[in-house]
């Protein structure tokens, strides 16, 4: 039987899968692209020489001094990957209630920018996260006092945390700590010290998710933890908030915004994207990507698609760009493709 469509006719005169039938044809219809320059690959940093040691919970990602740091980041600057994104592991014995170590000019993060700007110039852009929780002997992003994570004085240390990492060369500072008016402090802090070139990739929309749980592995502040992050990081049901959340941190000076975490959340981002026509960024956190792996190392999916098909749902639901750690593999699989 006929099926008629206004718009389209109907079967037999339309026939879908005509635009199916090559790859040639399928590429020229192509709706979304997922490139290399969609990528933002993070990785993690230790203290020490010549260190590249496993993240149990992260198959193939790997805590590294800054030395193989270098090494790292070179694959990435061969492979066209635009950017990367640090995160440090740091010494128990460097942490305290008052994350003074955040804004050390010669802490981890601080010595690794460095060392990627001495090394690579402008070949390569460099996110610096701005959190405390690296840092904070609590574990939490802000400052606590008697058991409550305190706004207005973690506004202070963020700042002067942004600040140091600009000094150090870092292209983006990425604030994820989610304290209310943090974007406007760093801005002015940056602008008041000479830095108005540096960019701000605001978490603008971070939820309180339980797919962080290998990445407090890496960088060692899952241990640390008290409590749980629900009063400053964003309710799982909530999207109507997402976009007042991304509208302050706009009018408050962010160069582009984030949403965190990316699969469950590819409505967040495509109601961003919608409403704002901003840079929107999604990051493929390390409780997706553990999934991912899983599945993939015990034969239960294909790796090299589901990278890709992962990565481009992101696209297709409107982000501009993604941190992945599966960057590196999947900028391999792209250049493979052309």
């Amino acid at each position: 039987m006929m099926m008629t469509d206004p718009i389209h006719g109907g079967f037999p005169l339309t026939r879908m899968r005509r635009n199916r039938h090559d790859s040639w044809n399928r590429r020229l219809v192509s709706q979304v692209r997922l490139g290399i320059d969609d990528l933002i690959w993070p990785l993690f940093v230790v203290e020490g020489a010549q260190i590249c040691v496993p993240v149990p919970s992260m198959p193939g990602v790997m805590r590294r001094s800054v030395d193989t740091l270098l090494e790292a980041v070179q694959q990435a600057v061969d492979l066209g990957i635009p950017a990367i994104a640090l995160f440090p592991c740091i010494d128990d014995a460097r942490k305290s209630p008052d994350a003074r170590e955040a804004y050390n000019p010669d802490n981890l993060v601080c010595r690794a920018v460095r060392a990627i700007k001495e090394r690579f110039s402008d070949r390569i852009g460099v996110v610096c996260d701005v959190a405390l929780d690296p840092f904070n002997s609590d574990g939490h992003d802000g400052i606590v006092r008697d058991g409550r994570i305190i706004n207005d004085e973690t506004l202070d240390v963020l700042s002067r945390q942004a600040l140091v990492q600009a000094q150090a060369g870092c292209d983006i500072n990425a604030p994820s700590d989610m304290m209310d008016g943090r974007v406007r402090a760093i801005r002015e802090m940056l602008d008041g010290n000479g830095h108005h070139d540096v960019r701000i990739m605001s978490y603008a929309a971070k939820y309180a998710s339980a797919f962080y749980g290998p990445f407090r592995d890496a960088v060692g502040s899952g241990g640390a933890l008290k409590g749980d992050k629900a009063t400053y990081q964003m309710d799982p049901a909530n999207t109507d908030e997402a976009l007042h959340e991304v509208a302050l941190d706009l009018h408050e000076g962010a160069d582009m915004v984030m949403v965190k975490p990316g699969l469950p959340y590819l409505d967040v981002i495509h109601r961003v994207k919608e409403t704002f026509r901003v840079p929107t960024f999604a990051y493929h956190v390390s409780g997706e990507y553990a999934m991912l792996k899983a599945a993939t190392l015990n034969g239960w999916l294909e790796n090299d698609k589901v990278v890709l098909e992962t990565l481009l749902a992101f696209k297709r639901a409107g982000a501009d760009g993604i941190l992945t750690y599966c960057a590196l593999e999947a900028a391999q699989l792209i250049g493979q493709k052309r």
